[in-house]
């Protein structure tokens, strides 16, 4: 019962701080019917500058980075965002009124990752003083870019025609039925998959992120990301939070046309999910010295749902997928509950670990 209170005050506590606070406030703003909106421009500039500045540092803290420290979570990120698809696929993709294009699209939103929740994450630990890696940011393309062409791939897969064996008069037997790409050569067609791996790269989040980090790695940011992106980043991510709260009341109303099955995997996935991340961080610790403020960050990518590179990837890739269920599920409750969820893995982490 103590640790049980100990979490709940942790929680109660991290919501008067500004992250949760403007998060809470734009959903009440919302709810409220107040007419404040922020111009897309500004929310796209405010996402491309975040970007970069998580990328910047990524690249700078990969320079100097031990190989192993890096490649082990690297790995271990893109496997997390693979089993959260493979997950969604045998949970929600199974449940009554929930189409398979639309629910593959939904697990591949919540195997990706949030920019916005892993911002939160960061400016949470920040505020705590509990460090973290600087190489945290590089991991987000391989859980995103794995989970995305994880689910896309076996959304295709599956809406492909069935194949049937059909007996030649020579004794020999051919495939009748197809004509998917995906069965090009006896497989996944090599077209597919790049053209899903270049849509991917091409988006606005993955493109920003990868540029910082290149830049972080091969040139001298340094002072820049001081003087900028550091100054700037607190300031753009409570307007940032603003959007989300009330983009995710106003994306509620969509799932009232869809089943009642997205709601509770938009209420239980991102927890179900964080805990996966967080055990996988456990298991980085004890192999490579992973700290807990990286454990936690781990966590937080896994219960996040991919807000800003993931719509557009599988608007293109699955149109025949509903947008209403996906991006509702995903930003309607998957993205709140995931930000509400950071104090938990935040005292998790101490429990288990310590600061």
């Amino acid at each position: 019962m103590e640790i049980a209170a100990d979490i709940v005050s942790t929680v109660f506590a991290q919501l008067q701080k500004p992250t949760l606070a403007f998060l809470i406030g734009g959903m009440l703003l919302a709810a409220l019917g107040s007419r404040l909106t922020v111009p897309d421009a500004v929310y796209k500039f405010i996402v491309m500058v975040m970007l970069l500045k998580v990328g910047l540092g990524a690249g700078m803290a990969v320079r100097d980075a031990d190989l192993l420290s890096l490649a082990v979570p690297a790995v271990s990120a893109a496997l997390i965002g693979i089993v959260i698809v493979l997950l969604g696929s045998q949970t929600l993709v199974r449940l009554n009124g929930v189409a398979r294009s639309d629910g593959m699209a939904t697990a591949g939103l919540f195997g990706a990752v949030s920019a916005s929740t892993l911002a939160a994450g960061m400016a949470m630990l920040e505020a705590e003083s509990i460090a973290y890696e600087g190489f945290i940011g590089a991991l987000y393309p391989f859980m995103d870019i794995a989970a995305l062409v994880t689910a896309i791939v076996l959304a295709r897969v599956a809406a492909r025609p069935e194949t049937v064996a059909i007996s030649q008069g020579d004794g020999t037997a051919v495939l009748g039925g197809g004509g998917s790409p995906l069965l090009e050569r006896g497989g996944l067609g090599a077209d597919t998959i790049r053209d899903i791996l270049l849509d991917t790269f091409r988006s606005p989040a993955i493109s920003a992120l990868l540029l910082g980090l290149a830049i972080g790695v091969f040139a001298k940011p340094d002072g820049v990301f001081e003087s900028f992106y550091s100054q700037l980043f607190y300031g753009l991510l409570s307007v940032l939070m603003l959007i989300m709260g009330m983009e995710a009341w106003a994306r509620l109303s969509d799932l009232r046309k869809t089943a009642h099955a997205y709601v509770i995997y938009g209420l239980v996935a991102p927890l179900v999910h964080g805990l996966l991340g967080f055990g996988a961080g456990l298991i980085i610790h004890n192999v490579t010295g992973f700290s807990a403020g990286g454990v936690v960050l781990l966590a937080v990518m896994a219960s996040s749902s991919s807000d800003i590179s993931g719509p557009p990837t599988l608007r293109g890739a699955l149109p025949e997928a509903n947008p209403s269920a996906y991006v509702g599920t995903s930003t309607g409750l998957g993205t709140p509950v995931a930000i509400l969820s950071i104090p938990l893995f935040i005292k998790l982490a101490e429990l288990t670990i310590g600061f």
